[in-house]
C-alpha cells in the first residue's frame, strides 16, 4: 500500500525503528511490575482469632473445622475445660477482636486490613477494581488516542501512573486504594494501547512480528524483577511506592518519542509528518531520500487514505461492514479468553502449594520459549494458526488441571504453567494480529474494544475464583471452557502473513476478500486491488 512504500524509501527496518521500540519498550519493563502486584501485596499469611482481652496468659485453644484444621474465622465463646486436655468442643464466635498473623514473610493489604474471612472477598474485588480501570480506559482513551493523536495520550498516561500507583502507598484504607488502583489500570489502557500502535506503525511487514516479540520479552523480563523486588522489600506501602516512581522518568522519556507518521498524514499535519520522516531517513541513513519528500508528494501518495479517512469514525464501524463486523467478534472472544484464562493463572500462584517467589521466576519464565516459539510460528505457520493453537492448548491444560489431586502439587504446577505459557503466546500473536487486521483510521479504536475484552476477562478472573468456594473445580471448568471457545473462534479469522497494514475500512474488505482466493501471480494481485469500491460490498461509500 501507499504508506508502506512510503515508509520504505526512508527506511522501515533501520536504526530509527529499533531506538523507536527500545524507548517504547523500557517503560513496558515495569508494567508487568503493576499487573502483577497484588500477587505479594495482597498475599494471606496465616492467621487464627485474636483471644480476648481478658484471656488467660496460657495457651488459647482454637476450634477445629471438618478437615482436622484449626479455625481461621471462629474462636471459643470462652475457655474449653482446662481439667480436659482434649475439650475442644464448645460455643463459637466470629473473631471479635482481630486476627493475629505470621507476618515472618511479608505485611499486606490483607493484615493490615483484615481482609480475612467475611472480608475476604474485598481482596479479590481489588484486583478487579484495578482490571476495569484498564476495561474503562481501554474504551475512553482508545477513541481519545484516534482523535488527538497517540503521543499525548501515551505520555499522560505515565504521568497518570506514576501518580496513581504513587498514591495507592499512602492509602489510608481499602477503599482509597481500590480508587487509586482503578486510575492506575486506566493509565495503563493508555500506555498498551499507544505503545503496540506506535510500535508497529512504523515497522516494516517482515518486522513487525520481530520487533513485537522484543517488546514482549521486555514484560517477560519484568516479571523476573517483581519476585525480586518483593523479597527485598516486603513492606506492601514500599513496594507499591518502588513500582511506580520508575513512571515520572518514562513522563520525561517520551518526550523523545515521536508522533505517529501515519496518523500524523491522516490527520492533516503534513508538516509535522515530513519532518519527522526526514529524521527517519536521516538516522536510517537515507538522508538525500528525506529530502527528496514534499509535502505535495505526502498528499499525493496518500490522497485516497486521506480523502477516506476525513470520515469521523466511532466504535459502531466496527461492525458496519461484514469482514471487519467478523473480524471484531472473532478478536473480542479471543482477547477475552486470554485475558480471562491468563490472570485465572498468574493470579492463582498461591493455589498450587509452591513457593511464592520460585513460582512466580519459573511463570515469568516460561515466557521465554513460549514468545520464541511464538514468533517462530507466527512467521511461518501464519497469525491465524498460531493465535488457534495458543488458546486450544491453554484451555486444554486448564481443564486437565481438574483431574490432577491436590497430593501432586508438582504436576499441577507443570500443567498451570504449560497453560500460563500458551496464553503470554496467544497474548504476543493478538497484538500484532489485532494492529494488522484493523485498518489506520479507526485502529486505536479496534485495539481499545479489544484490549476491554482482555480487560473484561482479567476482571472477571478473580470474581470467578470466588465460586470455587462451592466447588473446587468450578473455576477451572469456566476458565477452561471459555479458553477452548476463544480458540474455536481464532480459526475465523483472515491470515494477514506477509500482508500490508490495511488504511481504511475498504481495504480489509477487499482484502479480507482477496485473501480467500488461490495465491494469485504479481500481476493478478496488482490487478484484484484495482477492483472497485462499489464491489466490495454495501455500505462502504464513505458519503
Amino acid at each position: 500500500m501507499a504508506f508502506s512504500e512510503l515508509m520504505d524509501r526512508v527506511g522501515s527496518k533501520g536504526p530509527f525503528q529499533f531506538l523507536n521500540t527500545v524507548l517504547l519498550s523500557l517503560p513496558i519493563l515495569c508494567l508487568a511490575n503493576h499487573y502483577l502486584l497484588q500477587i505479594f501485596t495482597a498475599t494471606t499469611p496465616a492467621h487464627h482469632c485474636r483471644p480476648p482481652p481478658n484471656a488467660s496468659t496460657g495457651p488459647w485453644v482454637l476450634p477445629k473445622g471438618l478437615n482436622g484444621k484449626a479455625e481461621t474465622c471462629l474462636r471459643f465463646s470462652y475457655p474449653p475445660n482446662a481439667s480436659l486436655p482434649n475439650d475442644t468442643q464448645g460455643a463459637t464466635e466470629p473473631c471479635l477482636d482481630g486476627w493475629a498473623y505470621d507476618l515472618s514473610t511479608a505485611a499486606s493489604i490483607v493484615t493490615e486490613w483484615d481482609l480475612v474471612c467475611d472480608s475476604r472477598i474485598l481482596k479479590e474485588v481489588a484486583q478487579s477494581v484495578f482490571m476495569a480501570g484498564t476495561l474503562i480506559g481501554g474504551i475512553v482513551l482508545g477513541d481519545l488516542s484516534d482523535r488527538f493523536g497517540r503521543k499525548p495520550i501515551l505520555t499522560c498516561s505515565y504521568l497518570l501512573l506514576a501518580a496513581s500507583g504513587s498514591g495507592a502507598s499512602f492509602s489510608p484504607n481499602v477503599s482509597i486504594y481500590m480508587v487509586f488502583r482503578f486510575l492506575s489500570g486506566w493509565s495503563i489502557s493508555g500506555i498498551v494501547l499507544s505503545t503496540a500502535i506506535l510500535n508497529v506503525e512504523c515497522l516494516s511487514i517482515q518486522m513487525r512480528a520481530i520487533m513485537s516479540t522484543l517488546m514482549g520479552y521486555f514484560y517477560t523480563c519484568g516479571q523476573f524483577i517483581l519476585p525480586g523486588l518483593a523479597y527485598a522489600i516486603p513492606q506492601w506501602r514500599w513496594l507499591q511506592l518502588t513500582v511506580s516512581i520508575p513512571f515520572f522518568a518514562f513522563f520525561l522519556l517520551s518526550w523523545w518519542i515521536p508522533e505517529s507518521v501515519r496518523w500524523m498524514i491522516l490527520s492533516g499535519k503534513f508538516s509535522k509528518a515530513l519532518k519527522i520522516l526526514r529524521q527517519m531517513a536521516a538516522i536510517n541513513g537515507k538522508k538525500e531520500e528525506g529530502k527528496k519528500l514534499s509535502v505535495e508528494e505526502l498528499k499525493l501518495t496518500m490522497q485516497k487514505e486521506i480523502s477516506l479517512a476525513k470520515a469521523k469514525y466511532s466504535i459502531a464501524d466496527l461492525f458496519q461492514t461484514p469482514n471487519l463486523r467478523r473480524v471484531t467478534c472473532c478478536l473480542s472472544l479471543a482477547w477475552f479468553s486470554t485475558g480471562f484464562g491468563y490472570y485465572s493463572l498468574a493470579m492463582g500462584v498461591e493455589e498450587f502449594g509452591v513457593n511464592l517467589y520460585i513460582l512466580q521466576l519459573i511463570f515469568g519464565g516460561v515466557d521465554i520459549p513460549a514468545k520464541f516459539i511464538t514468533v517462530l510460528s507466527i512467521n511461518y505457520l501464519g497469525r491465524h494458526i498460531t493465535q488457534a493453537s495458543c488458546l486450544l492448548l491453554a484451555g486444554g491444560s486448564i481443564l486437565a488441571i481438574i483431574f490432577v489431586p491436590s497430593d501432586l502439587p508438582t504436576l499441577r504446577t507443570v500443567l498451570a504453567v504449560f497453560g500460563k505459557g500458551c496464553l503470554s503466546g496467544s497474548f504476543s500473536c493478538l497484538f500484532l494480529y489485532t494492529t494488522e487486521l484493523y485498518p489506520t483510521v479507526i485502529r486505536q479504536t479496534g485495539m481499545g474494544v479489544s484490549n476491554l475484552w482482555t480487560r473484561a476477562g482479567s476482571m472477571s478472573a478473580p470474581l470467578v475464583k470466588i465460586t470455587g468456594e462451592l466447588q473446587p473445580f468450578i473455576p477451572s471448568i469456566i476458565f477452561g471452557t471459555i479458553t477452548l471457545l476463544g480458540g474455536s473462534a481464532a480459526y475465523f479469522l483472515p491470515e494477514t502473513l506477509n500482508r500490508p497494514l490495511p488504511e481504511t475500512i475498504q481495504d480489509v474488505e477487499t482484502w479480507s476478500w482477496r485473501a480467500k482466493k488461490p495465491k494469485q501471480e504479481p500481476e493478478a494481485e496488482k490487478a484484484s486491488q484495482r477492483i472497485p469500491l462499489q464491489s466490495s460490498g454495501p455500505g462502504l461509500d464513505p458519503s
